[in-house]
């Protein structure tokens, strides 16, 4: 199978490069590059010298010669190519935002700054999480007229690090507060003084403070999930969210906490006022008990390790993997449930999950091209 990226020399399309390579049923690449068109993939990345040969070509001519197209392109430029590609049955992959909101070109607009091009597109179209859309990728694939909405990295770890506890009714209500630390790759091959060695080496930052764009996508899967667990009326609104992300001195990586208010059902029994204290036994038991659930919801995907017991989430231990690692905890009083996640940015937060994507439709084996075992350091 051939297969196309459209804007291959950013970071996510080198990485799809890099994992597709390694494909069983990848025969070859088609690749474009508006900067860099002519010139050839293996020069951009000398990591890619003796492995990989490819000149860069432009993105009709990509389109033509492949079975399956990804755009890793800025968020509202790849319309245009998704509308190409339906109207010749290739599945299109878009790793920007223009695909993950559905139809609601209003929330969309007011995160991105842009207007839908093609509404009608959003007829094709699917959110790319597998844990949470697998059945209904399956379902689109089988037309070829299909667009997946690739999520965000920060959206993935937060949302499958709180999937399970939603899906079962564990939260109570409250505030489910998501605080996150990105590598900063996260931020584009182009360079900017945010990213400059000297402004971001040795120290941790938060950045767009209450104001980041994947804030209204991590709401609309913790919707989407808390609906999962309704017996009656339809969920109109999911939990409120508060999002922070941090700028951390790595190259990859993001580490989420995720703070989720436990409903009375699921809170340990016993004494909780007065100064905190360390965790009682009643408490792990019941940290345990929601470990337990985690475990069983994730034990037929093959990308989600829910980690023993004493063994928490970091994001070294999943670089360059498509894993994302979950360690469940309770805060003193048992009330709270931290629910920690990693992944790396750049394979399950990008090129990872849209690899995983294209197994799902074209029936591979899921885990194809993502066999990888985390390298440590």
């Amino acid at each position: 199978m051939i297969v196309g990226i459209i804007g291959a020399t950013g970071y996510a399309g080198a990485e799809l490069v890099r994992l597709l390579a390694g494909h069983p049923g990848v025969t070859g690449f088609a690749l474009a590059s508006v900067s860099y068109e002519g010139d050839r993939i293996e020069h951009i990345y000398p990591n890619f010298l003796g492995k990989i040969e490819s000149t860069l070509v432009k993105p009709e001519e990509v389109i033509s010669r492949s079975q399956v197209v990804f755009a890793a392109l800025p968020h509202g430029v790849g319309e245009p190519f998704a509308k190409t590609c339906i109207e010749k049955s290739i599945p299109f992959i878009d790793l920007s935002a223009d695909f993950r909101f559905d139809d609601d070109e209003e929330t969309f607009a007011a995160w991105y700054g842009k207007s839908f091009v093609y509404k009608e597109l959003r007829n094709y179209s699917v959110y790319g999480l597998p844990e949470l859309n697998r059945s209904r990728i399956k379902e689109l694939a089988s037309s070829k007229k299909l667009i997946i909405g690739n999520p965000g990295c920060y959206p993935t770890g937060a949302s499958l690090g709180a999937f399970p506890a939603l899906a079962k009714g564990m939260a109570g209500p409250g505030t489910i507060i998501v605080d996150s630390a990105s590598g900063v790759t996260g931020g584009g091959r182009e360079p900017s003084r945010s990213f400059h060695y000297p402004e971001c080496a040795d120290s941790l930052a938060p950045y767009k403070v209450g104001a980041h764009r994947h804030t209204p996508e991590i709401a609309r899967n913790f919707q989407a999930m808390t609906a999962r667990a309704a017996t009656s009326a339809p969920v109109q609104q999911g939990p409120a969210v508060i999002f922070t992300p941090h700028l951390a001195p790595m190259n990859r990586g993001i580490l989420s906490t995720i703070y989720i208010p436990l409903a009375e059902a699921w809170r340990p029994k016993g004494k909780t006022a007065g100064a905190p204290r360390p965790p009682t036994k009643e408490i792990e038991e019941k940290a345990g008990e929601i470990r337990r659930v985690y475990e069983d919801f994730y034990k037929d995907e093959p990308f989600v390790r829910v980690l023993p017991a004493g063994v928490i989430a970091a994001s070294g231990r999943v670089r360059q993997s498509n894993f994302c690692d979950i360690s469940i905890h309770l805060d003193q009083a048992g009330t709270t449930l931290l629910a920690v996640s990693a992944i790396d940015n750049m394979v399950k937060g990008a090129a990872g999950q849209a690899v995983q994507n294209m197994n799902i439709i074209f029936g591979f084996d899921e885990t194809d091209g993502l066999k990888t075992i985390p390298a440590l350091f």
